[in-house]
């Protein structure tokens, strides 16, 4: 799963943990990564956002700060079914007038005694695209000589036909199932794609399912979700 939670807040502003934990619970993943994550800033009221919502999900959480922001720390968060085998974070490259950006890396071991790489990232979203390929170039350039499977999620804020899919294509796929190609901002009416499910070493998965979610409630980004399975 991938979800940008809005740090939080909710598109009604009224900052519901509960509610965003619910909505994750309901679709019960084995993985899930995180955008607009907040740990501790003054607008999510000094909350460790990744850690609550592990605590009302019993997902094991972690974070990976991009930024400081607003009195505490702004970036990436993953759930977890699995208990971690190494934890990492990717600091991506920005321009000096940029937001910093992150990807979360995480392996974990499935019960089936694979190990897998599940990455959570946010790139940026000015409309000038060239911060974001400087960030795929990177993600790109990290894991190409990388041999675990690999799963890379998150809100891209870059459109299919973009070059940044394109650099990011060089490593990672993306399904073809029907599912994949529905646009997923905003959550009210979705009419563009910038939320992905990818993943490197295609020959080793087979993608079973691919939903868009629209809970626009909870957020102004739809939820992505795939069911795949590995098949070393």
């Amino acid at each position: 799963m991938s979800f940008n939670i809005l740090h939080g807040a909710t598109v009604k502003n009224d900052f519901n943990l509960d509610s965003l934990a619910g909505i994750i619970k309901s679709y019960d993943p084995h993985l899930v990564a995180l955008q607009e994550v907040d740990f501790k800033t003054k607008r999510a009221n000094s909350y460790d956002l990744p850690t609550e919502l592990g605590y009302r999900t019993q997902l094991a959480p972690l974070f990976a700060r991009a930024m400081y922001y607003d009195g505490g720390e702004y970036g990436e968060g993953i759930l977890s079914k699995f208990s971690f085998v190494a934890t990492d974070k990717l600091a991506l490259p920005h321009l000096p007038d940029s937001e910093p950006r992150a990807a979360a890396i995480v392996k974990v071991e499935t019960a089936n005694k694979n190990i897998v790489q599940f990455v959570g990232t946010h790139l940026d979203h000015q409309k000038n695209g060239k911060d974001r390929e400087m960030q795929a170039r990177a993600l790109v350039e990290h894991f190409s000589n990388d041999s675990i499977p690999t799963l890379l999620l998150g809100d891209l804020n870059a459109q299919p036909d973009s070059e940044t899919i394109a650099i990011l294509k060089r490593e990672f796929t993306q399904s073809t199932v029907e599912g994949a190609r529905q646009p997923t901002y905003p959550s009210k009416k979705p009419n563009i794609k910038i939320d992905y499910i990818l993943f490197n070493q295609p020959n080793l998965w087979k993608v079973i399912d691919y939903q868009v979610l629209c809970e626009n409630y909870a957020s102004d980004y739809c939820i992505v979700m795939a069911t795949l399975v590995l098949t070393p």
